[in-house]
């Protein structure tokens, strides 16, 4: 492909194509988060830590994407929300452009304010917070199972990812008691994640008056230093997704198969079943899932190759593990589903 003429360049990035924008350097972006809409937002963010007693301002930079590095008492904000023609091409290339509207936004920066606190005043050190929260030296795991019953936890952003790691469950409680008119009180009266929130607001109260621990204001992995183009990016993002699905098809599989030596003496290949049961199956998920003819064949050649790289074998009467391999596949197309995005030459 050849890259943006000068001529168009010349134009400003904001009236190129997709594919010229796509060859765009993040750093040649030139953003500023001082003259985004998200600004206001964060100014809005400051008011409601003031209007809860809390000096603590935590500080915000562009970057790829949202996060709060660990130490760090801030964090940064993904490049897309710096401009509409950004916040589109987002959309596009990934299906969801996360926090593009006021309500959504202002709820991931409260969570995000409450990672940058726990950083600034060292709070994951306590004592109570381990016991309450767990320990946030835990391995974030690449894939998590919720419990949607679970009252041990706050909702707040979806997906029960206070569930994900103790430090999301910690800026997920902290994110559910700032909200402002939050009456967390009666909304989890008898829950155990009551005890967090209550928590939360004796620490809040400890800390008003108090300068943070750690002020250092680093920025990581500013935008301005960053020199992928868009496309490297959203090839990266697109590798990233697809480990991910890896991921849990792989977890799926070995819900319904055998390990290598698992099963009884002989048992067929798992892979055996897939290739005999492709027709059936296929119709299954898209009768199910929502996906298309040409998605179904490519989650069942993934099925079928990864039931050959791990071994996996058939255990147990057929008419018991059909059922079960319909229903694991039916959730490996609608994980696919949900993620799928417009596809370009990346």
């Amino acid at each position: 492909m050849k890259p943006a003429s000068r001529s168009a360049k010349a134009r400003g990035w904001t009236r190129l194509t997709d594919e010229q924008l796509l060859d765009v350097r993040l750093c040649d972006l030139k953003l500023r988060l001082s003259a985004t809409a998200v600004q206001p937002r964060i100014a809005r963010l400051y008011r409601e830590l003031a209007a809860r007693g809390i000096g603590f301002r935590p500080h915000a930079w562009l970057a790829e994407d949202w996060f709060s590095p660990d130490g760090v008492p801030g964090f940064a904000v993904p490049f897309y929300l710096a401009h509409p023609r950004l916040t589109r091409l987002e959309r596009k290339m990934t299906g969801i452009a996360e926090g593009s509207n006021a309500n959504w936004q202002m709820r991931i920066l409260r969570h995000e304010a409450g990672h940058a606190i726990d950083s600034a005043y060292r709070l994951r050190r306590r004592a109570r917070w381990r016991a309450l929260f767990g320990p946030a030296s835990r391995r974030y795991a690449a894939q998590y199972r919720a419990r949607p019953a679970s009252r041990h936890h706050v909702q707040h952003l979806g997906e029960w990812y206070a569930q994900a790691h103790p430090t999301e469950d910690f800026a997920e409680t902290f994110a559910v008691w700032l909200q402002p008119h939050s009456d967390w009180r009666r909304r989890y009266e008898g829950w155990p994640a009551r005890r967090k929130l209550e928590y939360v607001e004796q620490v809040a109260a400890e800390i008003r008056r108090r300068r943070p621990v750690v002020d250092a204001r680093v920025l990581v992995e500013p935008l301005e230093d960053n020199r992928r183009t868009l496309r490297e990016h959203y090839r990266r993002r697109r590798q990233a997704e697809q480990r991910r699905h890896r991921g849990l098809t792989d977890r799926l599989l070995r819900e319904v198969f055998a390990a290598p030596g698992g099963a009884r003496a002989g048992a067929p290949p798992a892979a055996a079943l897939l290739r005999q049961m492709k027709p059936r199956l296929r119709a299954v998920i898209e009768r199910r899932s929502g996906a298309d003819r040409y998605m179904a064949q490519q989650l069942l050649r993934l099925a079928i190759e990864r039931c050959e790289r791990l071994g996996l074998q058939q255990r147990g009467a057929r008419r018991v593990l059909l059922p079960k391999l319909r229903r694991a596949l039916v959730r490996m197309a609608r994980g696919y589903v949900a993620s799928d995005a417009v596809r370009m030459r990346l």
